[in-house]
């Protein structure tokens, strides 16, 4: 299961974690349990069903496991059964819109659900992340706003206002927006609370310090051994720390726990990094398979996919199939850069250029758009731009632009 995300921050050593994860049942375990057995005491209760579609869909994002979204799925049937037209559950009907990827879906229902009740919290979050994953961005900031005047220091609003100050280059700023969310995070949600914690190793992994991304990358698996998520940060630092061969086992941890064609790609690119050749290539051919038979879905990795051709399989015509199908679905800066990068692997700078505008005009600080920017650049002949944004996606630890700025000086 991929979903997209939403944050928080904690100050403290990574050590300290550990003795808190102890719990037989994770969080989500815990309420589809309490769920089923309100549910058997009182069958038509239609609210024990929203809890536990609910659950179910939590336990799919602690677990990768889509076949908890069939569950969600067929209890929310039940409980509209039941009661045809409840807002709550029409409003678990767009967070699992939103976890299967179904972004344009999920904004218009969300927009009816908010002309409907207009002070409620959990819609506005609907909106803010349907927006953001869409490339609308002034209207996920007004949803986001929206929440934090709604209820002042709320934390599904204060995730939210971070990943957009991520979106936007306030990388400071989103990390100071985590540590409050997370102060106010229960203790008992472990889940969520490693997850949040995942989402700091992002953002200082962004900022280029490795020591933080890794402590808090760390002490997500502390708290939540084997956590998914937290293992992709995780080999992600490995990475940049030239540690291969620990890259690799923790991909395939990863993969393991969750077996996604996305991490396979990311699998794929640590053996590549760590010599291991042959099982890169088969890895490689595997990933393609897969990511083509989901590429039509919604639910894809044709990010992945248009960066495996443009730069590894060495076919940008394919590439720019793949990004310019996405594009139609989504103008988020992600496939706007999937889109320019494809078009200068085929020698269309001009055009790529104006992509790359559209893909950094927020101000992200993203080290791969920045480097494809800084190259793009560098083929129009424009020096000092390109060696401006090459050195800040170096700062930002990406060996491609490292490599660049050797070769021009």
């Amino acid at each position: 299961m991929r979903t997209i995300a939403l944050f928080t921050f904690l100050t403290l050593a990574s050590s300290g974690f550990a003795a808190e994860a102890t719990l037989t049942e994770s969080p989500a375990e815990r309420s589809i349990r309490k769920a089923q057995e309100q549910i058997e005491k009182t069958p038509d209760h239609v609210p024990y069903h929203n809890s536990l579609a609910m659950a179910y869909a939590r336990r799919a994002r602690e677990t990768s496991d889509v076949a908890f979204y069939k569950k969600a799925e067929d209890t929310l049937t039940r409980a509209l059964e039941l009661s045809p037209g409840n807002f709550e559950s029409q409003k678990v009907q767009v967070w699992l819109m939103l976890g299967r990827h179904e972004f344009a879906h999920a904004a218009e229902a969300a927009k009816a659900l908010n002309k409907q009740t207009p002070d409620d919290l959990t819609v506005y979050g609907y909106l803010a992340d349907a927006n953001a994953e869409l490339g609308n961005y002034a209207a996920a900031i007004d949803a986001a706003q929206w929440m934090l005047n709604l209820r002042p220091g709320n934390i599904p609003g204060l995730t939210r206002a971070a990943y957009l100050r991520e979106l936007h280059g306030d990388v400071s700023g989103a990390i100071d927006l985590m540590q409050r969310a997370y102060n106010a995070t229960p203790f008992q949600e472990v889940e969520d609370r490693a997850w949040l914690l995942t989402q700091v190793a992002h953002l200082h992994l962004l900022s280029g310090n490795l020591e933080q991304s890794e402590s808090y990358a760390t002490g997500a698996l502390d708290l939540f051994p084997g956590y998914h998520y937290a293992l992709g940060t995780l080999a992600q630092v490995r990475e940049a720390q030239h540690r291969f061969d620990d890259a690799v086992a923790l991909e395939e941890q990863r993969y393991k726990a969750s077996p996604h064609a996305e991490n396979l790609y990311a699998l794929a690119m640590a053996l590549s990094l760590s010599g291991r050749t042959e099982a890169a290539q088969n890895a490689f051919a595997n990933f393609e398979k897969a990511a083509l038979a989901e590429s039509s879905s919604t639910d894809n990795a044709n990010h992945e996919l248009v960066a495996y051709y443009n730069d590894v399989a060495g076919q940008p015509e394919k590439a720019l199939l793949i990004a310019t199908a996405e594009l139609d679905r989504r103008h988020d800066i992600f496939t706007r850069d999937a889109m320019a990068w494809s078009l200068s692997q085929l020698g269309r700078y001009e055009e790529a250029e104006a992509g790359m505008r559209q893909a950094l005009a927020t101000g992200v600080s993203d080290a791969r758009l920045l480097y494809h920017a800084g190259a793009i650049q560098q083929h129009l002949g424009n020096r000092t731009e390109a060696e401006r944004l090459l050195r800040a996606a170096a700062l930002h630890h990406s060996p491609e632009a490292t490599a660049a700025l050797s070769v021009m000086r």
